[in-house]
């Protein structure tokens, strides 16, 4: 697996460094050049800007029914914006629940990546499953990563002190085990190895079994090419459940996810190349960041 590895590529890290078209900080990196570059701090102004939908009641925020569009919005810019406009401070103050922007585990992943990238380190956005929030259950669940000089880390920038205790979490959101967290190409290899499909879905729906954890391979994917979408922004083969059956090219698909260093991402780019079907919507990508720049 790419985790660790002393003979990382720099230029492959630097594509982990730059912004990419969700992750841009534009009008705020003055402010956010402020904040200590240490992954702490970073995690406490995403918990202090960001709520998630699924949680406000346990933060005491009843949500007005408006307020859920917020979720729709893909870029850091655009979320940083919209927290100026909920609460006009300056965004490194941490906000009441209220006056936090509302999102799902994508967008703390997201905003945790671009605010690592700007302090220098090369960071990315993970889309898998969960097992800490509920016993025997993978949830449905992004994280971000960061390089650390020597492996790839895990951090849960969703999870906050509220939250370890309302879970009962003992692991470090800092430094989420691999085992704790199953990006898409683990959790299909999960499954294919004997784990029960059944186990693996989206908390609070009937949204369980294999195609879950067969999507989540494309978003990952995707991801790793610096497009961060929406959870619900299947694109491709992963819309269509007859793809499950070519197995050899999952399980290749599978493994690049799972690997994520720069030979997998190599492999990833002639896989993507030869099949149109595996190419995440770069024009749409494109045209919905240009809408929210206009609009947000």
């Amino acid at each position: 697996m790419g985790y660790a590895g002393h003979m990382t590529d720099k230029a492959f890290l630097d594509g982990y460094r730059s912004p990419g078209v969700f992750t841009g900080l534009d009008g705020f990196e003055d402010q956010i050049d402020a904040l200590p570059a240490e992954v702490g701090a970073v995690a406490a102004f995403v918990h202090g800007l960001l709520i998630h939908e699924g949680l406000a009641a346990a933060y005491g925020v009843t949500l007005a029914p408006g307020r859920f569009d917020e979720k729709q919005i893909h870029g850091t810019t655009a979320l940083l914006r919209q927290a100026m406009r909920l609460h006009d401070r300056p965004i490194t103050e941490p906000r009441a629940p209220e006056h936090r922007v509302v999102g799902v585990c994508r967008h703390f992943a997201v905003l945790f990546a671009a605010v690592m990238r700007r302090k220098g380190f090369p960071a990315r956005v993970r889309c898998g499953f969960a097992n800490y929030f509920e016993p025997g259950k993978h949830f449905d669940h992004w994280v971000g990563e960061y390089w650390n000089g020597d492996r790839w880390v895990l951090v849960d920038s969703q999870v906050d002190d509220l939250q370890r205790k309302l879970f009962n979490l003992t692991l470090d959101p800092l430094d989420v085990p691999r085992d704790r967290f199953l990006v898409g190409g683990d959790a299909w290899r999960a499954c294919r190895q004997g784990a029960d499909p059944m186990g693996f879905g989206v908390s609070g729906t009937q949204m369980w079994g294999l195609v879950e954890v067969y999507g989540d391979i494309f978003q990952d994917l995707a991801a790793l090419q610096n497009i961060e979408l929406l959870p619900w922004g299947w694109y491709g083969l992963a819309t269509d459940e007859a793809g499950m059956k070519e197995t050899a090219l999952i399980d290749k698909l599978a493994d690049t996810s799972s690997r994520a260093d720069e030979a997998a991402m190599a492999e990833l780019a002639e896989l993507v190349a030869a099949d149109e079907r595996l190419r995440p919507p770069h024009d749409r990508v494109a045209e919905t960041a240009k809408a929210e720049a206009a609009i947000l």
